[in-house]
């Protein structure tokens, strides 16, 4: 019987969930030697899980293919080069499971506050933890998406927050919108009705913070940008973050600004920005 920890089983589960239905109850007959009958995807999970002996022997199988991995990773806001072989996968998946944190994805704007004194002292850690809570939040609203639906609305962002997306396609497009709830509704639809899923690069490459001198704070950050299990491009995003003292003196976002591009490379994708353009962005 399986002997997976607790971050091991819940992992499993969303991953499992991924699956067709088809694959699912194929592999419920590889794993238990078609001596367990299940009647539903649901079912076959829990037996699938059940009679595992580890996650990575499960991770292993071949019904678990390399792009449910893959998709499985990009909806924990977890970055991984595009050209990763499944074992590369695989060994990046047992390394989430077996951390000792809930890592970011799960902290508050909040918490962010209690956690940083000031926020400035600790602007990279700041910045990661800030990025670990928005992604999760917002990659949860994705309808294919392996976790449960957060709470995302305008409550997040200042009342007079401007949002910048720049599209680069075939054709270059350009879209800017003001004030918490349209800003809030636009990027709610890139990952609802377009069913994105944007994976950040947190590694020192692809994540800068800066501040400015007047309570700004700007995080950048680059990534891939997912759909099901193919992976459709780039992101470059900036985050403008100022204190709320009224609200709990929570970090909430004054200014985003996004690159999406539709060509991707065999690297890791980076913040294009040195901190002096950053701070110039929305000034």
């Amino acid at each position: 019987m399986s002997a997976m920890s607790k971050k091991e089983l819940d992992g499993c589960r969303k991953l499992l969930i991924l699956l067709s239905e088809e694959d699912l109850l194929a592999l419920n007959d590889t794993v238990t030697n078609r001596l367990i009958p299940v009647t539903s995807s649901r079912e076959a999970i829990e037996v699938i899980i059940a009679y595992s002996q580890s996650a990575e022997e499960l991770l292993k199988r071949k019904k678990v293919h390399r792009d449910i991995i893959f998709k499985y990773l990009a909806t924990e806001s977890v970055a991984v080069s595009p050209s990763s072989e499944k074992h590369q996968l695989v060994k990046k998946t047992l390394e989430l499971w077996s951390s000792d944190s809930e890592n970011t994805v799960s902290v508050s704007s909040a918490r962010c506050t209690e956690q940083n004194g000031d926020g400035l002292g600790e602007l990279s850690a700041l910045g990661r933890q800030f990025c670990g809570w928005f992604f999760q939040l917002w990659n949860s609203q994705n309808p294919q998406a392996a976790q449960p639906v957060q709470d995302w609305g305008p409550q997040h962002f200042w009342s007079d927050a401007k949002l910048l997306l720049l599209s680069h396609a075939q054709v270059q497009q350009k879209e800017e919108f003001l004030g918490a709830e349209l800003v809030s509704q636009r990027l709610f639809a890139l990952v609802w009705q377009e069913k994105l899923l944007f994976c950040p690069n947190m590694e020192q490459t692809g994540l800068k913070c800066v501040s400015s001198p007047h309570g700004l704070v700007l995080v950048a950050v680059a990534g891939t940008i997912h759909r099901e299990s193919d992976c459709l491009g780039v992101f470059e995003q900036v985050f403008g973050l100022i204190r709320a003292p009224l609200d709990e003196n929570r970090w909430k976002i004054k200014y985003v600004h996004l690159k999406i591009k539709g060509q991707i490379g065999m690297t890791m994708p980076a913040v294009s920005y040195d901190s002096k353009e950053l701070v110039q962005l929305f000034t």
